[in-house]
């Protein structure tokens, strides 16, 4: 009777165990939960992630920036207004006919109103600048261009991430539950006298190692599950549940065909867009350094009223306007510019060795992921039939026990490598996924 309420006992602190580790890692189950797959997360990320809507409004500003710049080249027009009343007015002394005569000059009220107009008519520089504000513009694009691929693939190895962590999950389940069924096993034996007390106490301390691993791969496929809703850009609490296995992409793994690095094409790498890009606008300001140093001429103008009168006298008005041509040509400025650009070709020389250097580890980075598939499908096959012979040799082993063929070591050996057969065919999925969506990034393919 002490027995069965001991084994009672224990059988409750297992399910309570694997209950708990279910809960951890599957908490957003419920009748509120959505279910979406890999297409529908990225989608998501990508209307949701702060890095795309940052990129978004780096654009805008960009577009703002050379609007004011366009409305530099329309006229300039302001109008003007002034008031003045004299509290004390000037006085004049001056000699006439001998005598000596003050007068006060001015009127009590004073007033002046008017419009002017200033109109850039040759102004080279800014010509060059609205073109390099375009090249900004461009810029922001790639730069935003980038966030959407760099997002689309950490969305894709955070996915990958969850998966095998919830599928290391399920194996260890699974080998627990194996681990719980062979301690059964040895506990009728031993009841029936054909076990040693050694050989139960093995099995039984094999089960209690067992449960911390269970609730470590449930912690770790709850946390890939939270890490995978931030890049998304979501809340960790959002009552989500990612849909989809790592078997799922057996066939692809299978019939892949991995190019050699000849044939990969680096043409929309957004990093390199952007030193090209980087590039031209200091070709752009080459001109513009020139410009600055060019003459400039401009058209300006103005409409003045003018007014003045005494308090309950009558007013007098003096309009007057003037238009003209302002021309400007620096003389001295052609010393500094030369050096100017002197400083920007030598920009322009180091930009283009950092595009050769980076365009060289770029290759070597696509060459290490090529490498990482090539070893995943090759690992891929031989994973498929040492699991398939480790499942068959775990059977047996089982049979055997309970016929008395062979020991509990030998079985327990057995669940050990089936359940490590299981864990390397995972990771070996996970390694080509997470190196053909680095790849596809490096790439710039979107």
């Amino acid at each position: 009777m002490i027995n069965q309420l001991k084994k009672l006992t224990k059988n409750s602190l297992i399910a309570a165990v694997i209950l708990f580790s279910t809960s951890i890692s599957f908490a957003q189950t419920g009748k509120d939960s959505v279910h979406i797959d890999l297409s529908k997360a990225i989608e998501i990320g990508l209307s949701e992630s702060p890095s795309i809507h940052i990129a978004g409004r780096d654009i805008q500003i960009k577009q703002q920036y050379k609007k004011e710049q366009i409305v530099s080249l329309f006229p300039d027009v302001s109008l003007s207004g002034s008031y003045q009343y004299t509290i004390l007015k000037q006085s004049m002394a001056m000699s006439m006919g001998g005598q000596d005569m003050n007068i006060k000059v001015g009127k009590d009220h004073n007033y002046s109103v008017g419009a002017s107009l200033s109109l850039p008519l040759i102004v080279p520089s800014l010509w060059s600048s609205l073109k390099l504000s375009q090249m900004d513009i461009e810029l922001a694009m790639e730069s935003a261009r980038s966030s959407k691929i760099e997002l689309v693939s950490q969305i894709k190895q955070a996915y990958y991430t969850y998966l095998v962590a919830k599928q290391a999950y399920e194996v260890l389940l699974q080998s627990y539950a194996n681990t719980e069924a062979s301690n059964e096993l040895v506990i009728k034996q031993f009841e029936q006298g054909l076990v040693s007390s050694f050989e139960k106490l093995r099995s039984n301390v094999a089960l209690q190692n067992r449960r911390p691993e269970v609730t470590s791969a449930a912690k770790a496929a709850n946390l890939a599950n939270m890490r995978l809703k931030i890049i998304m850009g979501l809340d960790i609490n959002e009552p989500i549940i990612f849909d989809g296995q790592l078997s799922d992409y057996e066939d692809e793994v299978a019939n892949a065909v991995v190019p050699s690095l000849n044939e990969l094409s680096f043409d929309e790498n957004s990093s390199l867009k952007q030193m090209d890009l980087g590039i031209a606008q200091l070709q752009q300001t080459k001109k513009i350094i020139k410009g600055s140093a060019c003459p400039s001429l401009a058209l300006s103008g103005s409409l003045m009223y003018n007014g003045m009168g005494d308090t309950g006298g009558s007013f007098n008005n003096f309009p007057y306007s003037v238009i003209g041509l302002g021309l400007s040509v620096p003389i001295v400025s052609w010393a500094g510019t030369s050096y100017k650009l002197k400083q920007t070709n030598l920009s322009i020389d180091n930009m283009q060795e950092q595009r050769l250097d980076v365009e060289r580890n770029l290759r070597l980075g696509a060459q290490s992921y090529l490498n990482d598939m090539q070893q995943a499908m090759e690992d891929f096959v031989s994973d498929m039939e040492t699991m398939r012979q480790a499942e068959e040799a775990y059977s047996i082993a089982q049979k055997q026990y309970e016929i008395g063929m062979n020991t509990w070591l030998d079985m327990n050996s057995s669940e050990l490598v089936l359940t490590s057969t299981r864990l390397t065919y995972c990771q070996t999925l996970f390694n080509y996924l997470t190196a053909k969506a680095a790849l596809d990034a490096l790439t710039g393919k979107e």
